[in-house]
């Protein structure tokens, strides 16, 4: 009967999971104290960095930019007649905020089947693949934090259109700016980040 139970509801476990292990951030303008607050993404923004080869700084500024660390982030509404909301702007969603279409690409090419939008280390191991992706898709090096973004903001597809989009070259511009103090800020904590704190890791 237990087992029956544990079946039937195994999605609704996992979810519930997942939200109960959800991090916090209390101050996103600095990642020494994002990860001083939540150890394990910091071990998980570290295992993309290695698997994918994406810099930590820029995985890190997508989210920023993306969501500000909230895995419950949506698009806002189109509106009928400027008032009742009738459908969402898009499909994006989570830390990531990465278009169905997108993630379930993401889930195909890497066989993370069950991967979920609301969970920080699949959004992150997202993130890394879509850095990785670019780099070998438009030959956009991973440091390039403004280019890499703006394929990331605009798709593979569009990305030679950018410079007709103003949004996506502010947005770029800030990530741009946000990865690089990321960058500065970790290079102060890298050493007491990479102390081993817990012993399963």
């Amino acid at each position: 009967m237990i087992r029956s139970f544990f079946l039937k509801n195994f999605r609704y476990i996992i979810f519930i999971a997942l939200v109960s292990c959800v991090g916090t951030v209390k101050n996103s303008a600095d990642t020494c104290q994002i990860f001083e607050d939540n150890y394990f993404w910091y071990k998980a923004v570290k295992s993309s960095e290695k698997k994918w080869g994406a810099p930590v700084e820029l995985q890190m500024a997508f989210i920023q930019r993306e969501s500000d660390f909230d895995f419950r982030a949506t698009p806002g509404w189109d509106k009928l007649f400027k008032i009742i909301p009738y459908k969402r702007k898009s499909s994006s969603y989570g830390y990531s905020q990465a278009v169905d279409k997108t993630w379930e690409q993401y889930q195909n090419e890497t066989g993370n089947k069950y991967a979920l939008r609301i969970s920080f280390y699949d959004s992150i191991d997202f993130i890394g693949w879509y850095i990785n992706k670019t780099n070998k898709l438009l030959r956009i090096p991973k440091n390039d934090y403004f280019r890499q973004y703006v394929a990331y903001h605009e798709g593979w597809g569009q990305y030679k259109n950018y410079t007709k989009s103003p949004d996506a070259i502010k947005f770029a511009k800030a990530v741009d700016r946000v990865a690089k103090k990321y960058k500065y800020q970790l290079g102060q904590c890298k050493q007491k980040l990479s102390t081993d704190k817990y012993i399963i890791f």
